[in-house]
């Protein structure tokens, strides 16, 4: 592929300055390296050496590549030496003063035509560029750490930048081996716009007192195929990281209660418990490796109460055949009867609410969350109400763990666990698509390159129903009284309709 970009600078030599650096040697640029600290950027050529010899002992690349591509870094000592760039990268401190000063000094250097990209992950790119006198050469450039192993790069237009700044962009980041998604000036681009649901919808969660950490985590991994739960991901990311981003956010967005903090975060940062980095998050590490509590036993129950199904159930004949293959008694009246363990499948709703509504006695009533298919889960999540008795609670974690799948159980919760945190994901989704920010198609990328998800936002929402989401994000409207949960229009429109989610706007 022909290169756009034959001899770029990049500016800052940190984590992120190299990996910009070491891709674009070996897409074949001529790289310049500036750093402000002296002997840096001679530090960070070495760096990148190494590694490549590293790999040419592992077979991975010819054993010449190393010095080839050594050959490409060129350390200078001033801005001045940027002069022949086409391209300048900046990759350095995350304020705004700096940038622009930054940015000042390079547009008198470099020729008019040349293009000035920002590696920023939070500040606007139209207000990185306000103060140049061509701010249509200025685009957001921004790469996900580790470079060379992250392969997805947003390209950001500012309210200024040139069509073709974003299309030059674009065609390098392919040539360079990285996937490019283009997206509008707002808060967090898409990756970090998209992340907010998970990690602050699982704080929330836990707020609430109807899990803990552990017992998120492993609900989230199990019933959705996460790769991580969120409070790993956070203590990996380290709050550090993690809950500056949050706030920038959501003050950014003028404190969009979709993107609210948590203060247990806040509190946690503040304790110093950041995470792996510190030994403590929200695990301890002992040698690198979780301290995680063991998961409660299923109850030994000798004598099971017959079952009865709401008739309002979510997934109710699905429910009912899991319930013969578990070996239930199962009652098939208008009524529970008085000995009944009552089961109730809301999608949304609290099981409280359900059992008022549907004048089931709450001592006898629990909750299981049926969003997703039984089959596709490894773990199914059960959810009491204040007042469920103890031998009920019992005996419905010990049917449903009968052929060995995984049980939790949890606090009365609108939306269980997995239903809250998928509905955030997939309304947050949704309202970026709807903003304009990005194409969904582009959304679905960068989102599934960018965090790792097992599926994108809005092929979760295509999935497991638009208008199952919908319901789920009204009746959680409902109980918590929060705007938190209003459904973003582009989903309601879809839900109404049945059409994609990833469906383009005509």
């Amino acid at each position: 592929m022909q290169l756009d970009f034959t001899r770029i600078g990049v500016v800052g030599t940190g984590a992120m300055g190299r990996g910009i650096a070491q891709i674009a040697a070996q897409a074949g640029s001529t790289v310049y390296l500036h750093d402000s600290q002296p002997g840096a950027a001679e530090a960070a050529r070495d760096h990148l050496h190494q590694q490549w010899l590293r790999m040419a002992d592992k077979g991975r690349i010819d054993a010449g590549q190393p010095q080839l591509w050594r050959d490409k870094l060129v350390p200078v000592a001033s801005l001045g030496e940027l002069a022949p760039c086409t391209l300048v990268v900046e990759a350095i401190v995350e304020r705004l003063d700096a940038k622009r000063e930054l940015l000042l000094q390079l547009e008198s250097i470099v020729a008019p035509d040349a293009v000035l990209a920002s590696n920023t992950s939070s500040l606007s790119i139209t207000a990185v560029a306000a103060t140049l006198a061509r701010p249509e050469r200025v685009a957001g450039f921004h790469f996900f750490n580790p470079v060379p192993l992250m392969k997805v790069v947003e390209v950001v237009a500012g309210l200024r930048t040139g069509a073709a700044v974003c299309e030059r962009l674009a065609r390098y980041a392919r040539a360079m081996g990285h996937t490019p998604v283009m997206a509008q000036d707002t808060p967090g681009f898409i990756v970090n716009h998209a992340g907010r649901g998970y990690g602050t919808e699982a704080l929330r969660i836990v707020s609430e007192g109807v899990a803990d950490f552990a017992t998120v985590d492993r609900i989230l991994r199990d019933q959705v195929g996460f790769k991580l739960g969120p409070f790993e991901l956070l203590d990996l990311t380290g709050l550090d990281v993690s809950h500056p981003v949050m706030e920038s956010i959501y003050h950014q967005f003028y404190d969009e209660p979709r993107f609210r903090p948590s203060a247990i975060a806040a509190q946690r940062l503040a304790g110093g418990l950041l995470g792996r980095k510190s030994g403590e998050g929200f695990y301890r590490y002992v040698d690198g490796t979780a301290q995680v509590p063991p998961e409660p036993a299923a109850p030994v129950v000798t004598e099971m109460p017959p079952v009865w199904v709401s008739t309002r159930a979510a997934r109710r004949a699905e429910l009912y055949q899991l319930l013969k293959d578990l070996g239930a008694r199962i009652e098939t009246g208008t009524s529970p009867s008085a000995q009944a363990l009552t089961l109730v499948a809301p999608l949304g709703f609290d099981v409280t609410t359900v059992a008022v509504v549907e004048r089931l006695d709450p001592a006898r009533t629990v909750g299981i969350d049926m969003l997703i298919d039984d089959a596709a889960t490894r773990r199914r999540v059960l959810a009491t109400n204040p007042a469920t008795r103890e031998d009920m609670a019992a005996a419905a974690h010990a049917l449903f763990a009968r052929d060995g799948k995984a049980v939790s159980v949890i606090r009365d919760s609108g939306g269980f666990v997995t239903q809250r945190v998928v509905a955030t994901i997939v309304n947050i989704a949704s309202d970026i698509c709807q903003q304009r920010i990005c194409t969904p198609a582009d959304l679905e990328t960068a989102v599934t390159l960018g965090l790792g998800y097992p599926l994108g936002p809005l092929a979760m929402g295509d999935r497991w129903g638009p208008t199952n989401i919908l319901e789920v994000l009204f009746n959680m409207q409902t109980v918590y009284g929060d705007t938190r949960y209003r459904p973003s229009p582009w989903l309601r429109r879809r839900g109404a309709i049945g059409l994609s989610l990833t469906h383009p706007e005509s």
